[in-house]
Protein backbone atom coordinates (compact mmCIF):
# COMPACT_ATOMS: atom_id res chain seq x y z
CA UNK A 1 0.00 0.00 0.00
CA UNK A 2 0.82 3.33 -0.76
CA UNK A 3 2.44 5.91 1.89
CA UNK A 4 1.42 9.24 1.93
CA UNK A 5 4.11 11.82 3.03
CA UNK A 6 5.05 12.19 7.08
CA UNK A 7 2.65 14.86 8.72
CA UNK A 8 3.23 17.77 7.70
CA UNK A 9 4.24 20.65 10.76
CA UNK A 10 2.71 23.72 11.01
CA UNK A 11 4.07 27.08 13.02
CA UNK A 12 3.55 26.87 16.62
CA UNK A 13 1.33 29.86 16.68
CA UNK A 14 -1.56 27.74 16.19
CA UNK A 15 -3.93 27.54 13.06
CA UNK A 16 -3.83 25.31 10.24
CA UNK A 17 -6.16 23.76 7.43
CA UNK A 18 -6.40 21.42 4.99
CA UNK A 19 -9.21 20.24 1.82
CA UNK A 20 -9.71 17.55 -0.30
CA UNK A 21 -11.29 17.06 -3.47
CA UNK A 22 -11.47 13.29 -3.37
CA UNK A 23 -9.27 10.58 -4.00
CA UNK A 24 -9.56 7.91 -6.77
CA UNK A 25 -7.90 6.96 -9.65
CA UNK A 26 -6.03 9.95 -10.92
CA UNK A 27 -3.34 9.49 -13.57
CA UNK A 28 -1.22 12.22 -14.51
CA UNK A 29 -0.85 10.99 -18.19
CA UNK A 30 -4.94 11.34 -18.56
CA UNK A 31 -5.41 14.92 -17.33
CA UNK A 32 -4.97 17.53 -19.58
CA UNK A 33 -3.20 20.52 -18.24
CA UNK A 34 -5.59 22.99 -18.73
CA UNK A 35 -8.09 20.56 -16.83
CA UNK A 36 -5.26 20.13 -14.04
CA UNK A 37 -4.74 23.98 -13.81
CA UNK A 38 -8.73 24.01 -13.44
CA UNK A 39 -8.23 21.48 -10.87
CA UNK A 40 -5.65 23.75 -9.25
CA UNK A 41 -7.73 26.94 -9.24
CA UNK A 42 -10.21 25.61 -7.55
CA UNK A 43 -8.36 23.99 -4.74
CA UNK A 44 -6.80 27.35 -4.21
CA UNK A 45 -9.93 29.43 -4.30
CA UNK A 46 -11.24 26.96 -1.46
CA UNK A 47 -8.20 27.03 0.60
CA UNK A 48 -7.71 30.95 0.51
CA UNK A 49 -11.50 31.21 1.58
CA UNK A 50 -10.93 29.12 4.86
CA UNK A 51 -7.35 30.45 5.48
CA UNK A 52 -8.98 34.28 5.10
CA UNK A 53 -11.14 33.31 8.51
CA UNK A 54 -8.75 31.33 10.64
CA UNK A 55 -5.60 33.73 9.76
CA UNK A 56 -8.28 36.85 10.99
CA UNK A 57 -9.52 35.15 14.19
CA UNK A 58 -12.23 33.62 12.82
CA UNK A 59 -13.51 29.83 14.05
CA UNK A 60 -12.36 26.65 12.80
CA UNK A 61 -16.21 25.80 12.27
CA UNK A 62 -16.57 28.85 9.48
CA UNK A 63 -13.46 28.37 8.05
CA UNK A 64 -14.20 24.67 6.95
CA UNK A 65 -18.23 25.93 5.86
CA UNK A 66 -16.53 28.50 3.44
CA UNK A 67 -14.15 25.68 2.17
CA UNK A 68 -16.57 23.21 1.45
CA UNK A 69 -19.38 25.45 0.03
CA UNK A 70 -16.31 27.06 -2.50
CA UNK A 71 -15.74 23.38 -3.48
CA UNK A 72 -19.67 23.01 -3.65
CA UNK A 73 -19.84 25.58 -6.10
CA UNK A 74 -17.30 24.49 -8.50
CA UNK A 75 -18.38 22.25 -11.03
CA UNK A 76 -15.44 19.91 -10.97
CA UNK A 77 -15.97 18.19 -7.48
CA UNK A 78 -18.06 15.94 -6.65
CA UNK A 79 -20.78 18.02 -4.15
CA UNK A 80 -22.72 20.54 -4.84
CA UNK A 81 -22.90 21.62 -8.32
CA UNK A 82 -21.03 18.72 -9.44
CA UNK A 83 -22.76 15.97 -7.84
CA UNK A 84 -22.85 12.82 -9.34
CA UNK A 85 -26.31 10.97 -11.00
CA UNK A 86 -27.99 8.06 -9.23
CA UNK A 87 -29.17 5.21 -11.36
CA UNK A 88 -32.37 7.02 -11.88
CA UNK A 89 -30.55 10.34 -13.43
CA UNK A 90 -31.16 12.53 -10.54
CA UNK A 91 -28.84 13.68 -7.92
CA UNK A 92 -28.85 13.01 -4.26
CA UNK A 93 -26.23 14.96 -1.96
CA UNK A 94 -24.93 14.49 1.56
CA UNK A 95 -23.03 17.13 3.72
CA UNK A 96 -21.73 17.12 7.80
CA UNK A 97 -19.66 19.40 9.69
CA UNK A 98 -18.82 18.82 13.30
CA UNK A 99 -17.19 20.94 16.07
CA UNK A 100 -14.59 19.44 18.42
CA UNK A 101 -14.67 21.66 21.45
CA UNK A 102 -18.54 20.72 21.78
CA UNK A 103 -18.92 17.83 19.93
CA UNK A 104 -21.52 19.26 18.19
CA UNK A 105 -22.84 17.98 14.97
CA UNK A 106 -25.12 18.09 11.73
CA UNK A 107 -25.20 16.06 9.21
CA UNK A 108 -28.08 15.93 5.91
CA UNK A 109 -28.90 13.34 3.65
CA UNK A 110 -30.92 12.44 0.44
CA UNK A 111 -31.05 16.05 -0.25
CA UNK A 112 -31.79 17.32 -4.48
CA UNK A 113 -32.92 21.30 -4.02
CA UNK A 114 -30.09 22.63 -2.04
CA UNK A 115 -27.16 24.51 -4.15
CA UNK A 116 -24.70 24.45 -0.22
CA UNK A 117 -25.78 20.64 1.20
CA UNK A 118 -22.52 21.96 3.98
CA UNK A 119 -24.85 25.19 5.11
CA UNK A 120 -27.98 23.04 5.66
CA UNK A 121 -25.90 20.84 7.56
CA UNK A 122 -24.43 24.41 9.21
CA UNK A 123 -27.83 24.88 10.15
CA UNK A 124 -29.21 21.74 11.79
CA UNK A 125 -25.82 21.20 14.08
CA UNK A 126 -26.92 25.56 15.14
CA UNK A 127 -30.63 25.96 14.75
CA UNK A 128 -32.02 22.32 15.57
CA UNK A 129 -32.02 19.97 18.32
CA UNK A 130 -31.12 17.19 15.66
CA UNK A 131 -28.43 15.85 14.56
CA UNK A 132 -29.36 14.07 11.26
CA UNK A 133 -32.32 14.71 8.28
CA UNK A 134 -32.87 13.76 5.38
CA UNK A 135 -34.74 14.32 2.50
CA UNK A 136 -38.02 15.83 2.36
CA UNK A 137 -38.13 16.84 6.09
CA UNK A 138 -34.62 18.29 5.84
CA UNK A 139 -35.62 20.21 2.82
CA UNK A 140 -38.59 21.26 4.43
CA UNK A 141 -36.36 22.98 7.59
CA UNK A 142 -33.93 24.86 5.39
CA UNK A 143 -36.99 26.14 3.45
CA UNK A 144 -38.44 27.32 6.90
CA UNK A 145 -34.86 28.66 7.50
CA UNK A 146 -34.53 31.33 5.12
CA UNK A 147 -32.21 28.61 2.70
CA UNK A 148 -33.61 28.48 -0.94
CA UNK A 149 -34.49 25.49 -2.64
CA UNK A 150 -34.21 25.26 -6.20
CA UNK A 151 -37.35 24.62 -8.45
CA UNK A 152 -35.67 21.59 -10.36
CA UNK A 153 -32.17 20.08 -10.69
CA UNK A 154 -30.92 21.36 -13.67
CA UNK A 155 -28.49 23.14 -12.16
CA UNK A 156 -26.31 20.16 -10.61
CA UNK A 157 -26.61 19.11 -14.61
CA UNK A 158 -23.01 18.56 -15.78
CA UNK A 159 -21.95 17.01 -18.84
CA UNK A 160 -19.17 15.26 -17.82
CA UNK A 161 -21.29 13.58 -14.47
CA UNK A 162 -23.81 12.55 -16.74
CA UNK A 163 -21.60 10.95 -19.12
CA UNK A 164 -19.46 9.12 -16.80
CA UNK A 165 -23.37 7.80 -15.74
CA UNK A 166 -24.05 6.60 -18.94
CA UNK A 167 -20.49 4.72 -18.98
CA UNK A 168 -21.83 3.18 -15.63
CA UNK A 169 -24.89 2.15 -16.77
CA UNK A 170 -23.34 0.52 -20.24
CA UNK A 171 -20.59 -0.98 -18.06
CA UNK A 172 -23.10 -3.00 -15.80
CA UNK A 173 -25.01 -4.71 -18.83
CA UNK A 174 -22.64 -6.91 -18.73
CA UNK A 175 -24.35 -10.28 -20.88
CA UNK A 176 -26.71 -8.38 -22.76
CA UNK A 177 -24.26 -8.42 -25.52
CA UNK A 178 -24.05 -4.67 -25.52
CA UNK A 179 -20.12 -2.84 -25.35
CA UNK A 180 -19.13 -2.83 -21.68
CA UNK A 181 -16.87 0.00 -20.35
CA UNK A 182 -14.01 0.05 -18.10
CA UNK A 183 -15.50 2.36 -14.69
CA UNK A 184 -12.75 3.90 -12.67
CA UNK A 185 -12.92 4.60 -8.77
CA UNK A 186 -13.00 8.28 -9.94
CA UNK A 187 -15.62 7.66 -12.21
CA UNK A 188 -17.73 6.02 -9.42
CA UNK A 189 -17.15 8.54 -6.36
CA UNK A 190 -15.92 11.37 -5.28
CA UNK A 191 -16.03 13.31 -2.58
CA UNK A 192 -15.21 17.50 -1.14
CA UNK A 193 -13.64 18.13 2.42
CA UNK A 194 -12.03 20.67 5.26
CA UNK A 195 -10.71 19.91 8.85
CA UNK A 196 -8.99 23.44 10.51
CA UNK A 197 -7.23 24.68 13.75
CA UNK A 198 -8.67 28.09 14.90
CA UNK A 199 -6.39 30.49 17.20
CA UNK A 200 -8.64 29.63 20.16
CA UNK A 201 -7.26 25.90 19.60
CA UNK A 202 -10.98 24.85 18.78
CA UNK A 203 -11.00 21.80 15.47
CA UNK A 204 -13.69 20.97 12.83
CA UNK A 205 -14.48 19.28 10.37
CA UNK A 206 -16.82 19.16 7.38
CA UNK A 207 -17.57 16.81 4.31
CA UNK A 208 -20.10 17.20 1.09
CA UNK A 209 -20.69 14.55 -2.28
CA UNK A 210 -22.75 14.17 -4.45
CA UNK A 211 -22.24 10.16 -3.67
CA UNK A 212 -21.31 7.76 -6.02
CA UNK A 213 -22.14 7.10 -9.90
CA UNK A 214 -25.31 4.59 -10.94
CA UNK A 215 -25.73 4.59 -6.94
CA UNK A 216 -29.34 3.49 -5.80
CA UNK A 217 -31.54 6.39 -5.38
CA UNK A 218 -32.04 6.76 -1.14
CA UNK A 219 -27.89 4.98 -0.76
CA UNK A 220 -26.09 7.14 1.91
CA UNK A 221 -22.39 6.96 2.04
CA UNK A 222 -19.84 7.83 4.72
CA UNK A 223 -20.08 11.56 4.16
CA UNK A 224 -22.66 12.33 6.27
CA UNK A 225 -22.22 9.68 9.28
CA UNK A 226 -20.40 11.02 11.96
CA UNK A 227 -17.59 8.99 12.80
CA UNK A 228 -16.96 7.47 9.50
CA UNK A 229 -16.23 10.42 7.35
CA UNK A 230 -17.04 13.29 9.39
CA UNK A 231 -15.10 13.60 13.18
CA UNK A 232 -13.78 16.32 15.33
CA UNK A 233 -13.27 16.74 18.47
CA UNK A 234 -10.61 18.05 20.86
CA UNK A 235 -7.97 16.05 19.70
CA UNK A 236 -8.41 15.58 15.99
CA UNK A 237 -10.49 16.62 13.18
CA UNK A 238 -11.09 14.25 10.02
CA UNK A 239 -12.56 13.87 6.35
CA UNK A 240 -12.82 11.44 4.44
CA UNK A 241 -13.13 10.42 1.07
CA UNK A 242 -13.35 6.95 -0.88
CA UNK A 243 -15.46 3.88 -0.93
CA UNK A 244 -18.09 4.91 1.53
CA UNK A 245 -19.54 1.64 2.60
CA UNK A 246 -16.23 0.34 3.85
CA UNK A 247 -15.46 3.66 5.44
CA UNK A 248 -19.27 3.28 7.64
CA UNK A 249 -18.01 0.16 8.41
CA UNK A 250 -14.61 1.53 9.77
CA UNK A 251 -15.40 4.31 11.36
CA UNK A 252 -12.55 5.90 9.56
CA UNK A 253 -12.99 9.29 11.20
CA UNK A 254 -13.36 8.45 14.46
CA UNK A 255 -11.08 5.38 14.36
CA UNK A 256 -8.09 7.95 13.97
CA UNK A 257 -8.98 9.98 17.05
CA UNK A 258 -9.53 6.73 19.44
CA UNK A 259 -6.09 5.66 18.40
CA UNK A 260 -4.74 9.29 19.44
CA UNK A 261 -6.82 8.75 22.61
CA UNK A 262 -6.39 5.40 23.52
CA UNK A 263 -3.43 4.25 22.04
CA UNK A 264 -0.92 6.92 22.32
CA UNK A 265 -0.48 7.69 18.30
CA UNK A 266 0.55 10.48 16.92
CA UNK A 267 -1.74 12.24 14.28
CA UNK A 268 0.00 10.40 10.79
CA UNK A 269 0.58 6.79 12.50
CA UNK A 270 -3.30 7.40 13.59
CA UNK A 271 -4.17 8.12 10.32
CA UNK A 272 -2.59 5.77 8.38
CA UNK A 273 -3.98 2.81 10.46
CA UNK A 274 -6.90 3.91 10.27
CA UNK A 275 -6.93 3.61 6.31
CA UNK A 276 -4.74 0.53 6.43
CA UNK A 277 -8.36 -1.10 8.21
CA UNK A 278 -10.35 0.41 4.83
CA UNK A 279 -8.40 -1.40 2.80
CA UNK A 280 -8.16 -4.82 4.83
CA UNK A 281 -11.68 -4.50 4.09
CA UNK A 282 -11.18 -4.34 -0.05
CA UNK A 283 -11.75 -0.36 0.26
CA UNK A 284 -9.93 2.56 -1.27
CA UNK A 285 -9.88 6.55 -0.73
CA UNK A 286 -8.05 8.68 1.86
CA UNK A 287 -8.68 11.20 4.56
CA UNK A 288 -7.00 14.42 5.85
CA UNK A 289 -6.62 15.10 9.46
CA UNK A 290 -5.35 17.88 11.86
CA UNK A 291 -4.88 17.69 15.46
CA UNK A 292 -4.84 19.88 18.20
CA UNK A 293 -0.99 21.01 17.70
CA UNK A 294 -1.89 21.58 14.02
CA UNK A 295 -0.08 18.73 12.86
CA UNK A 296 -1.62 17.70 9.43
CA UNK A 297 -1.96 14.31 8.00
CA UNK A 298 -3.25 13.71 4.38
CA UNK A 299 -2.52 9.79 3.54
CA UNK A 300 -4.84 7.77 0.58
CA UNK A 301 -4.22 4.79 -1.08
CA UNK A 302 -5.20 5.38 -4.49
CA UNK A 303 -3.39 7.03 -7.74
CA UNK A 304 -4.29 10.17 -6.79
CA UNK A 305 -6.33 12.63 -4.51
CA UNK A 306 -7.13 16.84 -4.96
CA UNK A 307 -5.61 18.01 -1.84
CA UNK A 308 -4.25 21.23 -0.29
CA UNK A 309 -2.97 22.95 3.51
CA UNK A 310 -1.36 25.99 4.16
CA UNK A 311 1.86 25.56 5.49
CA UNK A 312 3.88 27.37 8.13
CA UNK A 313 4.69 30.01 6.55
CA UNK A 314 1.14 30.77 5.13
CA UNK A 315 2.75 29.27 1.57
CA UNK A 316 -0.48 27.21 -0.13
CA UNK A 317 0.64 23.90 -1.19
CA UNK A 318 -1.64 21.96 -3.29
CA UNK A 319 -1.06 18.96 -4.59
CA UNK A 320 -3.11 16.17 -7.24
CA UNK A 321 -1.26 12.63 -7.86
CA UNK A 322 0.86 10.35 -5.46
Amino acid sequence: MAQEKPEVQTSKKTIGLAIHGGAGTIERNSMTPEREREYRAGLERALTAGYEIIKHGGSSVDAVEAVVRVLEDDPHFNAGRGSDFTNAGTNEMDAAIMEGKTLKAGAVANLRHIKNPISLARLVMDKSPHVFMAGKGAEIFAKQNGIEILPDQQYFYTKHRWEALQKAKAADEGGTGKKRFIITNQDRHGTVGAVALDKNGNLAAATSTGGTTNKLEGRIGDSPVIGAGTYANGICAVSATGDGEYFIRATVARDVAALMEYHGMKLAEAAQTALDNVAKLGGTGGLIAIDREGNLALPFNTSGMYRGYVDSNGKFVVEIYK
